[in-house]
């Protein structure tokens, strides 16, 4: 993050002029250089946290696999627990059971936590949050999970993937069953939740983003699309992994039937590139697709900027962050009618709703989108203004409220 945010501190009770500092331990089963929304998200948390004046620890799977001392990134202390190369995923890594539980309890009891943050159930979050309830420490735990995410992975059976649906669910419940607070980016995300077992109190909190980085361009596109060696035409944009479970084949689809002669850009990294750069090839299509790779984050805002539509077809998504940060960059959204999307996305005002997997549908809504410039950014100004209801500032206050709720001796005898 790019700005300095004001510190606060918290009156122990009773003092009335000692202000103390949380601290606060946030168990992280992906992080980055993890590329995916909810390790992007957990960073600028704690790091956003820790600009706040909080101290906090991040507690994540090793990088390289050994366990190692402890390292400070951004503010944040980092805590890495020997891990294992996830197979079904090249790019990521993962604590064993064993190696989380042995982990979990000796950090804790050195860092003294005011409270834990998890932010899964999987093997780091699940064993924090055993440790901090044998320790009598408050727990938040925020779902980004859907199993939609994991069995796009895996080649099973529709009827065999509605069993292990089932059962990742009821795991998930369980474990977020111990936690104090549970917390999920979207109200529609915590409805997912309580259809899927989860019986107690879930709080919507937006993951949030900065406002600052992100904001609408000051200069012609043709300026910023220059600046990734795009042509300059009609520039339909996704940000994200290229996964299966990401649907960007039907985008792909989707452009080579557009009316508008517009180019679809995509950036980020993943396995399914080598697919979909043939897909493109298959379909005639290739010079109106530009696979950007990794675009760092600080060049993110001007990739926004140098497009007039942000599109995501993914049937997944708890909030998106990206697809936030397009809004908060003043873009219409054209995006899949799944899950939490149709929170981001008032239909006709700032972009449009497609039918999941109906490449003509997404078509037909990128041309009504790119058919008048004017109408485009209309729907951009609407964009923006939906994004300012998620300023990350006010996310961190919520997460301080809820922490200072759970803890209000923060530290003090429990």
């Amino acid at each position: 993050m790019s700005i300095m945010l004001p510190a606060t501190t918290h009156l122990l009770p009773g003092s009335g002029h000692t202000p103390r500092r949380r601290t606060i331990a946030i168990a992280a089963d992906t992080y980055p250089s993890d590329v995916n929304g909810a390790a992007y998200f957990t960073y600028r948390l704690a790091v956003g946290l820790a600009r706040r004046g909080n101290t906090v620890h991040v507690i994540r799977p090793s990088e390289t696999g050994p366990a190692h001392a402890a390292t400070d990134v951004d503010g944040v202390t980092v805590h890495h627990v020997r891990s294992r190369p996830i197979l079904l995923h090249p790019t990521m890594r993962f604590s064993t059971p064993l190696a989380a539980r042995r982990a979990l309890g000796a950090i804790l009891d050195a860092i003294g936590p005011d409270v834990v943050h998890a932010q899964s159930h999987f093997p780091i979050g699940r064993s924090a949050i055993r440790a901090a309830v044998s320790r009598h420490i408050p727990v938040v735990a925020t779902n980004h999970f859907m199993p939609d995410n994991l069995l796009h992975h895996v080649r099973v059976p529709n009827a065999v993937s509605a069993v292990v649906s089932a059962r990742a669910w009821r795991d998930a419940a369980t474990v977020f069953g111990r936690a104090d607070h549970v917390t999920t980016p979207t109200p529609l995300a915590a409805e997912v939740f309580a259809r899927n077992g989860f019986t107690g109190a879930i709080d919507a909190v937006s993951c949030g983003i900065d406002l600052t980085r992100f904001s609408p361009r000051a200069a012609p596109a043709h300026q910023y699309r220059r600046g990734f060696g795009l042509p300059d035409v009609p520039t339909v944009l996704y940000v994200g992994r290229l996964d299966a479970e990401k649907h960007i084949d039907e985008l792909i689809r989707a452009i080579g039937v557009t009316a508008t002669p517009a180019q679809l850009v995509v950036a980020g990294t993943g396995p399914d590139r080598a697919a979909l750069t043939a897909l493109a090839a298959d379909l005639g299509v290739s010079e109106r697709v530009h696979f950007l790779g990794f675009v760092p984050d600080e060049d993110l805002p001007d990739l926004y900027r140098a497009a007039d539509v942000f599109a995501i077809a993914g049937r997944a998504e708890l909030q998106s962050i990206v697809t936030l940060e397009a809004m908060a960059s003043g873009l219409p959204v054209v995006a899949a009618d799944a899950v939490a999307l149709p929170h981001l996305v008032d239909d006709g005002a700032n972009g449009y709703l497609f039918t999941p997997g109906d490449s003509d549908d997404i078509a037909k809504r990128l041309d009504a989108v790119l058919y008048s410039r004017a109408e485009t950014e209309a729907m951009g100004v609407h964009s923006r203004q939906m994004a300012l209801e998620h300023d990350d500032t006010r996310s961190l206050v919520r997460f301080e409220s809820i922490y200072d709720r759970l803890a209000p001796a923060l530290g003090g005898a429990r």
